[in-house]
């Protein structure tokens, strides 16, 4: 029997009486626009709960839908709530929970790829999640083939629409293979889905992928790396490249030093120019060129 056809009855529920099935964290800054809302023109919307009795015997009443509703009238003072008390399994109990976050209009771009992991871990095939989530099955199997692959600056960027769904697995099914890589883009670009900013962005990913790894927590647990001889050669390689450079431009700019010294010599030893200096009172210099024009200049 589904959720749609058991017993529901509406009434007012105590908000002690109420605990939260799955819990999230919220937006500081739109839990106080709820909170607002709720101050000016009173809840509009009913929370979803459904009944339940702890081992020591004390009933309770389990939070389905509507986490923000519920802290928000405890924030202000609220002793009860509007409640559809519905009659609905543990299970179902849950999975109309991450149905309800995935609907809701804001959520962080990884709430709702982990609502469908949650999903699909319980057993969900991708039609029977696309069928409760309102999602297309394209979709919902494109993201599923993505977790398992843990591509989650991946997934992040096609949640946000920055990346296209089909790119994003032609990205991880070409690999390393720059070649596969910049076909993919192309193909995306040809077919207009992939164009101006979010190619610059795509494009940005992609190497960030290359350099930091697939997920976005990987620097923070990354372990020691393998050093080999190649990658030693590389880095020396690039050592000595950098101090080369280094000596270049001193090089360079040894000589611009030498040659404004030696201007200012010779302009120094023309007493209407050292005039001129002193009467737009641009006769002060650093020291460094000071020691060295004024030294030779009195010789």
């Amino acid at each position: 029997m589904t959720p749609e056809h058991r017993s529901r009855a509406f009434g007012m529920v105590p908000l002690a009486s109420v605990r939260v099935l799955n819990p999230r964290e919220r937006n500081q800054r739109i839990f106080d626009g709820i909170v607002e809302n709720i101050r000016s023109v009173g809840l509009k919307k009913p929370v979803i709960v459904t009944p339940r009795t702890d081992q020591a015997g004390q009933d309770y009443f389990l939070l389905v839908c509507g986490e923000g509703r519920l802290n928000a009238m405890r924030s202000l003072g609220e002793e009860t709530i509007p409640a559809l008390v519905v009659e609905v399994s543990d299970e179902e109990a849950f999975v109309m929970s991450l149905v309800e976050n995935i609907a809701r209009r804001q959520y962080r771009p990884l709430e709702i790829l982990s609502s469908i992991r949650q999903l699909f871990e319980k057993g969900y095939s991708p039609s029977a999640i696309s069928t409760k989530t309102g999602l297309t099955p394209t979709y919902v199997s494109g993201i599923l083939t993505l977790l398992k692959q843990g591509e989650e600056r991946l997934l992040v960027a096609v949640e946000k629409g920055m990346v296209p769904l089909n790119t994003a697995l032609d990205i991880v099914a070409a690999g390393d293979d720059d070649r596969e890589l910049q076909s993919a883009m192309q193909d995306a670009y040809e077919a207009g889905t992939l164009r101006g900013k979010k190619l610059q962005l795509t494009r940005r990913l992609i190497e960030r992928r290359r350099t930091l790894g697939a997920s976005i927590a990987r620097r923070a647990r990354r372990k020691s790396v393998d050093i080999s001889k190649s990658s030693l050669v590389r880095v020396y390689e690039k050592e000595v490249e950098r101090k080369r450079m280094t000596l270049k431009k001193s090089d360079l700019t040894q000589k611009r030093l030498l040659f404004v010294t030696s201007a200012l010599r010779q302009l120094m030893g023309n007493e209407h120019f050292v005039t001129l200096l002193r009467a737009e009172q641009l006769d002060v210099m650093p020291k460094y060129l000071a020691d060295r024009v004024w030294d030779k200049v009195a010789r």
